[in-house]
């Protein structure tokens, strides 16, 4: 599994981060980011469950 966030469609809402932590965060420019690739079955769960919820849809999984 690999993430990706299309940064430039991203509404900084912070869902990505407060669904998956240990994958996401909102990067000193405000916008989110992947600074973790999921590397165990909990986190590529919750990198999924965070790719369901996103209002924008921008974040991709490979």
């Amino acid at each position: 599994m690999h993430i990706d966030i299309d940064r430039g469609g991203c509404i900084s809402c912070g869902l990505c981060e407060a669904t998956c932590p240990a994958v996401f965060r909102i990067g000193d420019d405000g916008v989110a980011e992947v600074y973790h690739q999921p590397t165990d079955a909990a986190e590529q769960a919750g990198a999924q469950e965070a790719a369901d919820g996103c209002p924008v849809s921008v974040i991709h999984i490979a």
